[in-house]
């Protein structure tokens, strides 16, 4: 599979893809070739589908998971290797939809204050304030915080897109301090 990974990553690379798609997607279309223990330019519709199922039902693996396989496979042989992908016969598995829990008052003070180093808080703080992923949180500068918009910019964020997210009120003291 060398050659055909490597120009699996050159095209990843060539659209921009974040290196950590990229291992991603690599590390999916290897499991996927000692699945079928042949080169996938050998294989076609129905392996994918055997595969995705197996991921399903024989291995367990979470919706989330089998979707990066999904759309590595996806990436494969549409892009890479050039085949048309038939949507309607290889669908997508479909999440269940779960709310997210979320921390009572008493929760968060707690949390916050289990953390003794100001520092640390804050970016506990921030993160949940915001709702910013961790790697945005460890990027943030001073210069980010815009206090008179009461705006945070977020500079290449998932899909290394830039973007802003509400600075709320109650923060920003604490952020001063």
């Amino acid at each position: 599979m060398g050659q055909l990974r490597d120009q699996m990553v050159m095209e990843m690379q060539l659209r921009n893809y974040s290196d950590k798609t990229i291992e991603d997607y690599t590390r999916h279309i290897v499991w996927y070739t000692k699945y079928f223990s042949c080169s996938p330019a050998e294989l076609g519709e129905a392996d994918v589908k055997r595969y995705l199922h197996h991921l399903l039902v024989e291995r367990q693996l979470s919706w989330s998971s089998v979707n990066v396989s999904y759309s590595a496979l996806q990436f494969l042989y549409e892009k890479t290797l050039k085949r048309r992908w038939n949507v309607a016969k290889i669908p997508r598995p479909k999440s269940g939809l779960k709310l997210p829990e979320i921390l009572s008052d008493k929760e968060l003070v707690r949390l916050f204050e289990a953390t003794n180093n100001l520092k640390h808080r804050m970016m506990l703080m921030i993160t949940y304030a915001a709702g910013l992923r961790i790697s945005e949180t460890t990027n943030l500068k001073l210069s980010h915080i815009d206090s008179d918009r009461m705006q945070i910019r977020v500079e290449q964020g998932k899909g290394r897109k830039d973007r802003y997210t509400l600075l709320s009120l109650p923060l920003l003291p604490a952020l001063r301090r």
